[in-house]
């Protein structure tokens, strides 16, 4: 049960529960959600406010199994309501379009569109209602005895010193979050790779070019076609790592979009106002192993893909689904084998998701250093692609979500 004791004489308050989680974005409150659902006591710590959380703008694909996880969490039903369905997808290429048929090479899967800041939305509500435990604006968070049987969290809030004793601690706290930092560096090991452009992204109150996502390979650079609703749309460009989105008027960037497209496309293309702009690096990472005694990392604490491939959140939420079918087992069933593999199983899918957006990033952009023979392979790597089934089933099934 969560208990809540002052210490006397001490500005210091104590807690309890099963499982700390740090990070109260949509990993963190996911978890959490599905957890006490099943009767397991949870407390997330947030670094930021809540208004700053659900102010971020993030990818909104949601694979098939993401989606399902959300229902699972009881959370699914505006997702479900107000997200668009996407049975395909266009890949632009010399001046022409073609669609990958993501339901028929994947037995009738698809994936919805709806975006990072209404899933997270939903979450926040759900976990309002249930009366879950989130606590934001934390300082200092430090994690301890991390291979005992009982750790526990310590953070500041407000003046006062707080600890968390739980049984787990889960890190979902982002890239630049204190989890992974826990981890001794004799242990930890990170695989990297930063590319050597950004994408700059556009969001605008304009109707979406087209029903489907548009991903684009042009010599200028690489551009996509997105949306968040049917009025809401959302684009990228390629541009150099150096350039800043102060750089970039608006009506430049509508230009240099229309450039990328085929003609009919651009023609067709509603341009207005930006609401937000910003650059987004792109980078690989991998940290290994994901479980260090009682800490398990989820997320981009462990892992982060380049947007190609739109599989960010969706390799955080197989995190998620790992952890809750482990720490289900082991509270519920007294099995620790859900535990004791979840970061073998958890890095074999992450392994997996990193695969497809390398080579979708490698396919789709223009690299600053490549050579004629380079651009002419990507020429034909894209038609053998569109005349090949095998070929077009393999993007299909992992873009819709390679099974748990």
């Amino acid at each position: 049960m969560f208990s809540l004791l002052q210490q006397k004489g001490a500005r210091m308050s104590v807690t309890t529960t099963q499982v700390g989680i740090i990070g109260g974005g949509p990993s963190g409150l996911l978890l959490s959600q599905l957890l006490h659902r099943r009767g397991i006591d949870t407390v997330v710590l947030e670094k930021q406010s809540r208004d700053y959380v659900l102010g971020r703008i993030r990818a909104g694909v949601l694979e098939h199994g993401f989606a399902n996880l959300m229902r699972k969490a009881g959370c699914g039903a505006r997702m479900d309501d107000e997200g668009e369905i996407h049975s395909g997808i266009f890949i632009a290429h010399q001046g022409r379009m073609d669609r990958v048929d993501l339901a028929k090479y994947t037995a009738g899967n698809s994936v919805l569109v709806y975006g990072q800041t209404e899933v997270t939305r939903d979450l926040y509500r759900a976990r309002t209602e249930m009366g879950g435990v989130v606590i934001h604006e934390v300082q200092d968070v430090t994690l301890q005895d991390l291979n005992s049987s009982a750790p526990f969290l310590s953070y500041q809030k407000e003046g006062t010193s707080h600890r968390i004793n739980c049984d787990y601690i889960v890190g979902a706290d982002g890239f630049h979050g204190v989890s992974r930092q826990a981890i001794p560096k004799d242990v930890l090991r990170e695989y990297e790779k930063t590319y050597p452009f950004g994408w700059l992204g556009v969001l605008s109150e304009t109707k979406p070019v087209a029903a489907e996502l548009i991903y684009a390979r042009h010599p200028r650079g690489f551009a996509l076609c997105s949306m968040r609703s049917r009025v809401l749309s959302r684009y990228y460009i390629q541009v150099p790592i150096t350039d800043k989105a102060a750089d970039w008027s608006d009506d430049a960037f509508w230009s240099e979009l229309k450039s990328r497209l085929p003609q009919d496309v651009a023609k067709g293309l509603e341009t207005g106002p930006s609401i937000e702009k910003s650059i987004a690096p792109l980078r690989s990472f991998v940290a290994e192993p994901m479980r260090y005694g009682q800490l398990f990392l989820a997320g981009d604490a462990a892992h982060i893909v380049p947007p190609t491939g739109a599989k960010g959140l969706n390799a955080a939420a197989s995190d998620i689904q790992y952890l809750y079918h482990g720490l289900v087992d082991h509270y519920l069933n007294g099995d620790d084998s859900g535990l004791d593999g979840y970061s073998q199983k958890a890095l074999a899918r992450v392994w997996k998701a990193q695969r497809f957006s390398w080579w979708m990033t490698n396919l789709l952009h223009r690299f600053p250093d490549a050579t004629e023979f380079d651009q002419k392979l990507q020429r034909t790597d894209l038609d053998y692609l569109f005349s090949s089934d095998a070929a077009l089933g393999v993007l299909a099934e992992n873009y819709v979500g390679l099974p748990y």
